[in-house]
């Protein structure tokens, strides 16, 4: 079997296994997302290139790192995030899960350097060096697969996806047990894999693209 088509059939197979979605209320989101808009913005539409936008990110995914932050089996670079999480109940990360899924982004521009080359490697990969397309799992216009658990990309700072494209690069994304087992799951493990194949100039054009992707 050739390389593409290895992953062509890993990727298929872990984009359609479920996982719980969010099943909570926005309302009760909106009471509880306070103190979220000091790093992520008003409405989730961070102002810091440094933190993600949350504005129209998908519930289940939303839901699902708040958890590995709680967890402790996700751990941010600047280290705020696991303790803002501690105190979160499984309600509380579903509603604001809900919540901050039900915002519009603001949307970005993209660099005019950088985004064709990024167009390029996110709608075809390069099968050369056995990356797949991200739009695979990510979708072609970015928006994710929530069922999953595969994040929206669109309207993403640059800056930050250069940083998790790095972490997963350098197998640093998520923490990892006495085993040395990835503990992010099996997204994490092909995103660990695909980022290694990336150069840092294919890092900067991706992100450029999808800053700009409506």
């Amino acid at each position: 079997m050739m390389p593409m088509m290895r992953w062509a059939g890993l990727l298929l197979a872990v984009c359609l296994t479920p996982i719980a979605l969010a099943d909570g209320s926005a309302t009760a989101g909106a009471a509880k997302a306070a103190a979220c808009f000091a790093c992520h913005g008003p409405n989730g539409n961070s102002v810091n290139a440094q933190w993600p936008n949350l504005a129209g990110q998908n519930a289940a995914y939303i839901q699902g790192q708040l958890k590995h932050f709680h967890d402790k089996t996700r751990i941010d670079a600047s280290g705020v995030m696991p303790p803002m999480a501690a105190g979160l109940s499984d309600q509380d990360m579903q509603d604001l899960a809900v919540y901050f899924s039900q915002q519009v982004p603001t949307g970005l521009e993209a660099d005019p350097s950088y985004w064709e080359a990024g167009k390029q490697l996110y709608r075809g990969g390069d099968r050369a060096r056995d990356i797949p397309a991200c739009m695979a799992c990510h979708g072609p216009d970015g928006r994710g697969n929530p069922a999953a658990g595969y994040p929206v990309l669109r309207a993403q700072h640059a800056v930050y996806i250069v940083a998790q494209l790095s972490d997963y690069a350098a197998d640093k994304r998520y923490t990892r047990n006495d085993k040395g087992d990835s503990s992010g799951g099996p997204n994490a493990d092909i995103m660990h894999t695909i980022a290694g194949r990336l150069t840092q100039q294919d890092i900067r054009n991706l992100a450029s693209y999808l800053q700009g992707m409506r």
